[in-house]
């Protein structure tokens, strides 16, 4: 009798430049559309030995928000032969974004395993990994780079507060007071705040690191608090 599991797996947020997901591996960790150009994309490749089909498409960065996404994504189904590579691409289709700041969406890409119609037993784990699409207007004043730098942290009664003072998302690898560790560091909007419980008894200066559009980890920052 053949048994057959489907699983769905969701993946966020991950820290390294290149993910392996069972087999497909996705060419980053995020991407930026920049508004001068025509397009953006992203490389998804099979080092395995059996052929995916690939499945992509872009949500709204809130699961309750259903207004028309305003991208689309090529080609949005396909499969992808053993080591083999395609590239998907992501293109402006209308609607009315913010030109001062960035907005942020999901990009998913779900990689669906070819069954083996001689095995008996099988286990189909179908994989969904979510990244994060940063649309980024024409000159914006600043340096996304740099943008983690200029954050503002204050202290209001035991919560500690970040604002961050420019156009772009920073998202926060870590945060410490006095060497003690804020748990879920989180992502700051453009022109927004973010505040976390602190520490017991934590005191003294705040340091903080972000993660880059390329995925990688900033140097340390810090401030007096």
């Amino acid at each position: 009798m053949y048994q057959w599991l489907k699983a769905v797996c969701m993946v966020t947020g991950l820290l390294s430049v290149v993910q392996a997901q069972a087999g497909v591996v996705v060419g980053g960790t995020r991407v930026v559309y920049d508004a001068g150009r025509k397009e953006a994309s992203i490389s998804v490749s099979n080092p395995d030995s059996r052929p995916f089909l690939i499945q992509s498409w872009i949500d709204n960065e809130r699961d309750k928000d259903t207004a028309r996404v305003p991208f689309i994504i090529t080609p949005p189904l396909f499969r992808l032969d053993a080591q083999q590579e395609n590239v998907l691409r992501i293109v402006r289709a209308g609607g009315n974004l913010p030109t001062d700041r960035e907005s942020v969406f999901w990009l998913n890409i779900k990689s669906i395993p070819s069954s083996d119609k001689n095995a008996v037993n099988q286990l189909l784990i179908s994989i969904n990994t979510r990244i994060k699409l940063f649309y980024r207007p024409q000159n914006l004043a600043g340096n996304a780079g740099d943008a983690y730098k200029t954050l503002n942290f204050s202290r209001q009664g035991g919560q500690l507060t970040a604002r961050n003072p420019t156009p772009f998302y920073v998202s926060l690898a870590s945060v410490s007071v006095s060497g003690q560790d804020i748990k879920y560091p989180g992502m700051i909007a453009p022109r927004g705040t973010l505040s976390w419980p602190l520490p017991a008894g934590a005191r003294g200066n705040v340091s903080w690191r972000a993660i880059n559009e390329f995925g990688g980890i900033s140097a340390p920052a810090s401030a007096p608090l």
